[in-house]
């Protein structure tokens, strides 16, 4: 493991599991970590948490709503304020959403940044599915 991996953290795994040879708890490290980490944060509630409750986005909140450029601007700003707060291992240069599926239910969230102790770009994209338990 480097350095920079073990400085950015280590986490459960997302859903956490076991290894079945090993019977301990599988983690993450370093970027994987990281993506795993705004995974998390990108699909939970508001409240969810009952020890951080300020921690997620709400994004289940804009499902119904129209697709205008407005509701892009917010739900970009609601992402770059929540990683500010609840992800400190990096600094978003862009987000985009990718709207070509929209009318299949599906936008996807690009998220460009780059980690503060190693100054190395990431980016992670995150399916946002506007579509209620479908065949998504």
């Amino acid at each position: 493991m480097k350095d920079a991996d073990l400085f950015l953290g280590e986490g459960w795994s997302f859903p956490p599991h076991f290894d079945k040879k090993t019977g301990t708890l599988v983690t993450t490290t370093g970027e994987i970590d990281i993506n795993k980490s705004l995974e998390i944060l990108l699909s939970t509630r508001l409240g969810e948490r009952l020890m951080l409750p300020q921690y997620g986005c709400n994004l289940e909140d804009l499902l119904f709503q129209p697709l205008d450029s407005t509701l892009q601007t917010y739900i970009k700003d609601v992402i770059s304020t929540a990683i500010l707060y609840h992800e400190p291992r990096i600094d978003v240069q862009e987000i985009l959403l990718d709207t070509e599926q929209e009318h299949e239910g599906i936008i996807t969230i690009h998220i460009t940044y780059n980690i503060r102790i190693t100054n190395s770009r990431g980016n992670m994209v995150f399916p946002f599915y506007k579509m209620e338990g479908t065949e998504v």
